[in-house]
């Protein structure tokens, strides 16, 4: 079960609470393959996502997984809301809980953003991204895509390359693949990859080809340099030659490796057009995997919460499990649970 009420990182999140959301998600994927893509789980009930920051894959899909659980979504953004006017956080945040929204998505330049909001409103928080802290939604579309394709995630080692130190994505990813069991290696420059990652559980590699060693996935990340207020390497062309995922790169890692990227992508700088549209890219697969992961999100955090009927929630999972099999199965089983405990 998942008893949260917001969805604020995956930092000290359990292995039970990560693995239902994913059977969840499971769960939903179903529901993304039929011609009519939509189920009334969330009839009724509004989502607002408000972003501080540019998005495409993040905001395009949390709305789309909204409106296929059938809820009203409503899309602010800084320079739309009274934030150009010199409005705060919080005071946006307030007037937009008298409007009794069901849920709030944020993106957010600021760290703690997310954390701030989740104490001054009634509504559930869900963090799509604040400064350089977590992401926790990409994180668990990550872990989805990777139990999809290798079967589970305890024992698997991962190698996460590129602009460590400025990643929410890097972060909310040791969290959870610690937590499920998997060896974390973070793989860049010196000056991207600072020692307290240790701290945290990660394995420190500067070397590219001695990181993807024996790598059962790897994980690119993108240079910020939007993040950026100094020099952290003499240039893009060097960073290049150092750190390009390159098809001699991928030879280092397990022959059934697989390789993914959060977007956007760079091509030439820390990915090669030829690795990235390869065999063993699973890009495409985390951009379908992240509509169903955030309809989990949305589902387990509005719907438990605003007390839908039992029967509603049978029909809702027992459509959206229709075709999944065992493991949909799994999902649809507390989810209903959830709804009759409410």
């Amino acid at each position: 079960m998942f008893e949260r009420r917001h969805l604020l990182g995956l930092e000290g999140v359990s292995a039970e609470e990560i693995t239902f959301l994913l059977d969840s998600a499971e769960s939903f994927k179903e529901v993304s393959e039929r011609e009519i893509k939509k189920v009334p789980t969330l009839r009724g009930r509004t989502v607002v996502n408000l972003f501080y920051e540019s998005s495409t894959r993040t905001r395009t899909s949390f709305e789309i997984a909204a409106k296929r659980l059938s809820a009203d979504t409503i899309n602010l953004s800084a320079s739309a809301s009274s934030a150009s006017k010199g409005e705060t956080l919080t005071d946006t945040a307030r007037n937009l809980a008298a409007m009794r929204p069901d849920a709030i998505v944020v993106r957010h330049p600021s760290a703690g953003a997310p954390h701030l909001l989740a104490r001054h409103v009634d509504c559930p928080i869900i963090n799509a991204g604040d400064g350089a802290h977590e992401h926790p939604t990409q994180a668990l579309l990550d872990l989805l895509t990777i139990r999809s394709h290798k079967g589970q995630i305890a024992g698997l080692t991962v190698a996460i390359v590129g602009d460590l130190l400025h990643s929410r994505v890097a972060r909310s990813n040791l969290f959870g693949l610690r937590t499920m069991g998997a060896r974390v290696r973070f793989v860049g420059p010196p000056t991207l990859v600072p020692p307290q990652f240790a701290d945290l559980g990660a394995e420190l590699v500067n070397d590219l080809h001695e990181g993807l060693r024996d790598a059962d996935v790897i994980m690119m990340l993108r240079i910020q340099r939007e993040r950026m207020n100094g020099r952290y390497f003499s240039s893009l062309d060097e960073y290049s030659r150092l750190y390009c995922l390159s098809v001699d790169a991928v030879a280092k890692a397990r022959r059934d490796v697989i390789i993914l990227h959060p977007g956007p992508m760079n091509r030439g700088v820390e990915i090669s057009s030829t690795v990235a549209d390869g065999p063993y890219s699973v890009i495409m697969d985390q951009v379908t995997n992240g509509v169903a992961v955030r309809m989990a999100a949305l589902y387990v955090l509005v719907g438990r919460r605003r007390g839908i009927e039992a029967d509603d929630g049978e029909h809702s999972t027992r459509d959206a499990g229709t075709a999944g099999g065992r493991t949909a199965g799994a999902a649809a089983l507390p989810l209903r649970r959830a709804a009759a405990a409410e």
